[in-house]
């Protein structure tokens, strides 16, 4: 199990980092992402935060990410907030997508994808076309653990598979409870209508993304 969208206590979460990386692993997770919650308050607070939490846990026994999730900010702001994350040291970025449960400004997907984010998490009633183009930008689409926002899955799948759009599954874990192990990642993908084949291909995508956002943390080009 890699995990690459989950929350610690500098943003809703309510772990420090160590404690998530604990019961990450505890669970079996080999590489995790901690993503937390942005916008333009908090992102020179949030981000470089967590790049010294995971720089003083170099030589860990399991990649620990610095990351961050874009969350409720205007489309139009979306790319300048995502590159002002990265120069912060953001190794891996999500955007909180148009999720039914939420709120989430329209447009946020489209403009994520634009964008040329890392991942797309929770992208609801995901277009068609949106779906085409993250399969052209190389921008992969989240099939969720978390509960509310995994109810749109089965068409986030589904459109992912019709359009070639890479994809990868996450927790978007916010307490302890909500990690989980490899084989229920197989079953929530399974419930998606994937297939054991699309979960490897999902597992491959995102050892790939551990390792575009280690090339990064060294200082090379993704």
């Amino acid at each position: 199990m890699i995990d690459l969208h989950t929350h610690s206590i500098f943003s809703d979460g309510v772990l420090v980092p160590a404690e998530l990386v604990q019961r990450a692993r505890a669970k079996g997770v080999t590489a995790i992402a901690i993503t937390d919650h942005v916008d333009h308050s908090n992102v020179g607070i949030v981000v470089p935060a967590l790049v010294r939490f995971c720089r003083e846990m170099k030589g860990s026994d399991i990649p620990i990410i610095p990351g961050m999730e874009i969350t409720h900010v205007p489309p139009n702001k979306i790319a300048a907030l995502a590159a002002a994350g990265r120069k912060l040291g953001a190794a891996l970025v999500v955007v909180h997508g148009e999720t039914v449960v939420e709120p989430v400004p329209a447009g946020t997907n489209r403009a994520a994808i634009e964008a040329g984010v890392d991942i797309l998490a929770h992208p609801g009633l995901l277009a068609a076309e949106d779906a085409g183009l993250a399969a052209r930008k190389g921008v992969y689409l989240e099939i969720t653990a978390r509960k509310g926002h995994s109810l749109t899955n089965g068409r986030v799948a589904a459109l992912a598979v019709a359009a070639g759009a890479p994809m990868v599954l996450d927790t978007d874990a916010h307490e302890p409870g909500d990690l989980i192990d490899l084989e229920f990642a197989r079953v929530v993908a399974l419930g998606a209508g994937l297939s054991d084949n699309d979960f490897e291909k999902m597992q491959a995508n995102s050892r790939a993304m551990v390792d575009r956002a280690l090339r990064r943390l060294k200082g090379k080009k993704p």
